[in-house]
């Protein structure tokens, strides 16, 4: 009988290709041949034809396969949807993928824990950086009264969020996924951590779905003089601060890590706590300590404690004791 974590993960497979297909298709639709239009064929290309590979060959090496190319597939799904925001929908399909194959990564090591590490504390602390600065930028295009200040800061903001706002998230959720499933805190053992990713996770699908779409909007409408932001430059404020306090809430996880585990990593707990061990022998009697030689009770320890100028007066207060005894 097979795990249980194979039930779903290897029919998935076959899914994640005939939804790669459809993207393609609808790619290929398309008019205009942007950059992010042909990385997204390339990267649905490359997917489907590996996920071929790894439903053909799942006892072998199809597995370990799948993991790699959905750990991949995961956060630049959300760079393919700039492109066709279809795509969005792979990035939950990628996620549920790794669910069911539960994969186990070997612990980074000190010093690759320290590289991974700064790299994710910068990258994410770029992002929250970037996630302020187009809110502010939200706020003067609705609050401006020129024209020229109004409709320069949506466009700037347009600017920001395709050259650094998208790479920033893509790759801090690149090395926070390395962080977390490379050390003992993992991706599901802690709330604190499950809470950051989701996070991380849910930033992409709005942005994708509601705010680029406004900020396209504000972007043509003030194009026009007479073009006023109203209703739609509210939402897209509240949009963009929404994403700062989500942001600085994930900041603020990391540092105080509260909440304790959940009932995946309280099972790992249990499991270890289960797992056969080695216990020592109850006939053994551990020694007692060896006394060591530098704080020996000894007329010739305290000799060694004390400094070469007490060592004289010792030696005569233990001759003197010695002669009266």
């Amino acid at each position: 009988m097979e795990p249980r974590y194979r039930d779903l993960a290897r029919p998935l497979q076959w899914a994640f290709v005939a939804f790669a297909t459809l993207n393609i298709g609808l790619l290929l639709h398309g008019s205009d041949m942007s950059v992010f239009r042909l990385m997204a064929l390339v990267g649905y290309g490359v997917g489907a034809i590996l996920s071929v590979v790894a439903a053909l060959r799942w006892h072998r090496l199809g597995r370990r396969l799948a993991i790699g190319l959905h750990l991949a597939l995961a956060p630049l799904q959300f760079v393919f949807s700039i492109a066709e925001s279809v795509a969005l929908v792979g990035i939950l399909l990628s996620l549920v993928i790794l669910a069911r194959c539960r994969p186990r990564f070997p612990l980074l090591s000190p010093r690759a824990r320290r590289v991974w590490l700064t790299l994710h504390v910068g990258f994410s602390v770029g992002w929250l950086g970037v996630a302020l600065t187009m809110t502010a930028l939200a706020v003067i295009g609705w609050a401006a009264d020129s024209h020229a200040m109004r409709h320069g800061a949506y466009e700037v903001l347009h600017v920001i969020e395709l050259a650094v706002a998208i790479p920033s998230m893509a790759l801090s959720i690149i090395t926070g996924l390395v962080v977390s499933l490379g050390t003992k805190w993992g991706l599901v053992r802690y709330r604190w951590v499950l809470t950051k990713f989701a996070i991380a996770v849910s930033i992409p699908l709005v942005a994708g779905t509601v705010e680029s779409a406004l900020a396209d909007e504000l972007a043509l409408r003030t194009i026009d003089p007479a073009g006023q932001p109203g209703a739609t430059g509210i939402a897209l404020t509240a949009c963009l601060g929404s994403f700062t306090v989500a942001l600085w809430i994930s900041t603020v996880l990391s540092v105080v890590k509260p909440w304790g585990r959940t009932r995946w990593g309280r099972r790992a707990v249990a499991v270890r706590a289960d797992s056969p061990s080695s216990p020592r022998s109850p006939l053994t009697v551990p020694s007692p300590p060896r006394p060591d030689a530098g704080t020996s009770t000894s007329p010739a320890g305290l000799a060694r404690v004390l400094g070469r100028r007490q060592r004289g007066l010792v030696w005569r207060v233990v001759k003197d004791w010695s002669g009266s005894g």
